[in-house]
Order: C-alpha cells, then structure tokens, then sequence
C-alpha cells in the first residue's frame, strides 16, 4: 500500500510535511520486505540530522537496516511506543508505526529530493 498524500525516497521511507515538521517512517513496501520486526535504535531528541543521515536502526528476523533521513532538521519528537511495540511498524507503518517528527530545516530544498507516490509506485513495481 503507497499512500498518495506522502512523499517518499528510494530507501523506502515516508514522509508527511505539517507545516514545518516531517512525521518520517518506513513504507509499507519496507516493512514486509524485512519482515518481523523487533527491535528499533531511534536517534536522540534534538539531533540535528542532514538529509541522508542515519535516522534510525530497525532489526528484523531476516536483516538489520539502517533507516536515513529523508529531510534535513532537528528531531522533535519520537515514537517511543516502538521500544516496546516495534511491531507496529508492521502492523501500521503509516499510522502507528511512525519513526520520527523532525523541524525542517529547508523545506524547499529536502522537497527536490523526495518523489511522489506515482513515483514510489513505480519504484517498486505497483
């Protein structure tokens, strides 16, 4: 499932822009490409990222990824019901299984670098 009101990057993480915060995840397509997930490393409160920074670490059944940044900012808030629960990210990566809120540093800038969901379809061959 692609979501058409996010945007997205080729890593597969989502993005969705609230003024000037991202709410940032992994997709759908993600999330059942590594399978079971139980374990999540999420970055510190106030960490500056660069886009295409390391976000987060998400450690599945089958694999250990690293999640990157898609915008540039400051961590805001973090879900920290994934430390107990990383499941949701299978179960809902789009509602509950959220990452990060990040404050976007260059809105404008990060937007040239993300794709849109026609553009993710296509990526992953939906």
């Amino acid at each position: 499932m692609v979501k058409d009101d996010l945007k997205y990057t080729e890593n597969h993480e989502w993005v969705q822009i609230e003024e000037n915060t991202a709410l940032v995840g992994i997709t759908d397509y993600a999330q059942n490409e590594l399978g079971d997930i139980v374990f999540v490393e999420l970055p510190e409160k106030e960490l500056d990222l660069k886009q295409d920074d390391i976000l987060a670490t998400i450690e599945a059944v089958k694999a250990v990824e690293e999640i990157y940044s898609p915008v540039s900012g400051v961590v805001l808030e973090l879900n920290l019901a994934l430390e107990d629960n990383p499941e949701l990210i299978n179960s809902s990566p789009y509602e509950e299984g959220w990452l990060a809120r990040i404050e976007l540093n260059d809105k404008d800038a990060d937007m040239d670098n993300l794709i849109s969901a026609d553009e993710y379809k296509e990526l992953i061959g939906e």
